[in-house]
């Protein structure tokens, strides 16, 4: 019964592992979602917006207050300035806003740069839009990209590139040369560009993510994706929220309009009210603490024999077990629950072109409490 456009697509991989973490009782490193809650100021101020009557239908591009704060914080971080009222549209979270802007600027035909390993929901965005995906893989352990390969991606019929940074699933952050060059091809070749850029308060090591819009030529033609989810650990909330040039957001908001209307109205509200409040502190507080997350996981699993791709930005780790096991990772994903009670996602699910690159890795999630990780860190001993 299911539409053509969708029937390659089978179970969420995220949701087949969760249902065996749970069913082993695991530690499920699995899916991106924390173990704690959220800034409690936050969900005060939910309650309270609950409470005064906040509760009808927003404007459909997002409460006046929010918009306005989401353009006040973008200005701060990155002195790019948008327009709260018509250069900025709230979502339904990113994976929303990404299938606004996939259902609002391409035609079916229209070809779509995807770098991989992807987020899994990209292809399928891009099979509901009707549009062909052009792949480029990023590669285990460095994931550089090389922009003479990369330009041999695009062709008279591409629209648009999605980038990811900081990258799920790799850790990767694109440098500044990396965006430089991915600006100058999207220029040349007259292609939109369109950034999934949720993960952007988590980076490591003193790198700091940069936006592609910031890059010169690059803003007219980028619409930029983020949200609250992992920011603030409040990934059940479904707040996003995109920006760009007015054209382009008139396009995915003449999508999203249709799909869900606008997000909960006492949400956004008390988003609005915590984009205000929190200042630099608190993202200072929050990179320490998923530093510290990311190295109890690391040194388990470097300790356990995998060989680790050091993430830069957002809160998964790649490892090879390829010394530890000879099958393929979704055999090795079976045998880690098995063997030691902790649940991963196998990522060659997040490859089309290359799946063969995914097949010696896996992926765990460290958007965990220091006590789950330690946990996970000595049921993985068990290899050892």
């Amino acid at each position: 019964m299911i539409s053509r456009r969708l029937a390659s697509f089978s179970t969420n991989i995220f949701s087949e592992m969760s249902r065996l973490a749970q069913e082993k009782g695991a530690v499920n490193l699995a899916q991106g979602f924390p173990d704690f809650n959220g800034p409690p100021e936050i969900l005060e101020a939910a309650v309270k917006a609950v409470r005064e009557g906040k509760n009808q239908y927003a404007r459909s591009m997002g409460d006046g207050e929010l918009v306005e704060s989401i353009a006040d914080k973008v200005f701060r971080h990155y002195k790019l300035k948008y327009e709260p009222y018509t250069e900025i549209a709230v979502v339904a979270g990113a994976t929303e806003g990404m299938a606004s802007a996939f259902l609002g600027l391409l035609n079916p035909g229209d070809e779509v740069i995807i770098f991989e390993p992807y987020y899994e929901s990209y292809p399928a965005f891009a099979a509901l839009a009707g549009a062909v995906p052009s792949y480029y893989t990023l590669r285990f352990p460095d994931f550089k990209i090389d922009i003479d390969e990369l330009e041999e991606c695009f062709s008279s019929r591409t629209r648009l590139l999605l980038l990811n940074t900081p990258h799920n699933p790799t850790g990767k952050v694109f440098s500044r040369e990396e965006l430089a060059g991915i600006a100058r091809l999207c220029e040349k070749h007259d292609v939109m560009i369109v950034t999934d850029e949720v993960y952007e308060h988590l980076t490591y090591d003193a790198v700091r993510h940069i936006p592609i819009a910031t890059i010169p030529g690059a803003r007219e033609r980028t619409v930029t994706i983020s949200s609250m989810g992992k920011t603030f650990s409040l990934t059940g909330w479904r707040i996003g929220w995109v920006t760009g040039p007015e054209d382009i957001v008139a396009a995915v908001q003449a999508a999203h309009q249709f799909i869900t209307f606008a997000p909960a109205t006492p949400l956004q509200v008390a988003l609005a009210g915590a984009l205000k409040k929190l200042g630099e502190d608190y993202y200072r507080k929050l990179r320490k603490d998923y530093t510290e997350r990311r190295s109890v996981l690391m040194s388990a699993l470097k300790t356990a024999g995998f060989t680790v791709a050091v993430p830069r930005g957002a809160y998964f780790i790649l490892a090879d077990f390829s010394t530890i096991w000879d099958g393929d990772d979704r055999s090795f994903v079976r045998y880690l629950i098995d063997r030691c009670s902790v649940a991963g996602i196998p990522p060659s699910v997040f490859y089309s072109k290359n799946t063969e690159e995914g097949k010696h890795l896996v992926r765990l999630a460290f958007c965990k409490q220091i006590e789950t990780l330690s946990k996970a860190a000595d049921l993985l001993m068990r290899l050892t």
